[in-house]
């Protein structure tokens, strides 16, 4: 899969540092870092599984999907997002490769053993939550069924095309109003729910530097989901 090969470059580059975050705010966002707390996700691609993309069009990466979580309403950080799985890191993580896997099991029951390791991206600071977030990009070798664990933490867990993603129909901004001013951020309508924030931000600079980027109307606004 061709997918799984240009997934592997990326985190090459990621290594080497020749991922571009000075193009991206989202990786230059000022914060105390020495006060932050550090937290792990988990970008999970593996082969589509037997739910097909809803999207038509003949966009790259077509067998693809991803794995997210809606966390639930309930909880202090980010209350019904869209996420990547994935947590603080905790006093008894080795790495945080461990802790995003660890996470990603409490929340989805996803089986770690299955997961390939390809690299991870530059931190990414996230001052509203106070946390230094690395991306763990990962494979999904070997697949797992996958559910809520726990709804105190999750609302739902679900594969979505990544087609679906890239597809410009699906893409829109998310603006935000917060004291007198507007922010605006890349968002996904995928699967009945907008994927925006940290997260949207993420996979648009992952799809830019992976060149699977498709032109979409930025101009095409709607209010955040709060």
């Amino acid at each position: 899969m061709s997918a799984y090969f240009d997934l592997q470059a990326l985190a090459g580059r990621a290594r080497t540092g020749e991922f571009h975050t000075s193009r991206a705010a989202l990786w230059n966002s000022p914060m105390d870092r020495k006060t932050a707390r550090p937290a792990a996700v988990l970008l999970l691609f593996g082969a589509l599984d037997d739910v097909p993309a809803a999207s038509l069009e003949p966009l790259a990466s077509a067998d693809l999907d991803l794995l997210l979580v809606e966390r639930s309403a309930t909880l202090t950080n980010h209350p019904g997002q869209v996420a990547f799985p994935g947590g603080g890191v905790d006093p008894m993580d080795s790495s945080v490769v461990a802790a995003a896997l660890r996470e990603a099991m409490e929340e989805t029951g996803l089986d770690p053993s299955g997961v390939e390791i390809l690299g991870m991206l530059p931190e990414v600071p996230v001052p509203v939550s106070n946390f230094i977030v690395t991306p763990v990009l990962g494979w999904w070798a070997r697949q797992s069924p996958v559910d809520v664990v726990d709804y105190g933490e999750s609302a739902q867990v679900f594969r979505v095309p990544v087609r679906d993603l890239l597809d410009p129909d699906n893409r829109v901004t998310a603006t935000l109003e917060r004291s007198g001013q507007t922010y605006r951020g890349p968002a996904f309508a995928v699967n009945g729910l907008v994927v925006w924030g940290f997260t949207a931000g993420i996979l648009t600079h992952v799809f830019d530097e992976l060149g699977w980027s498709v032109p979409w109307d930025a101009s095409r606004e709607i209010p955040a989901p709060l």
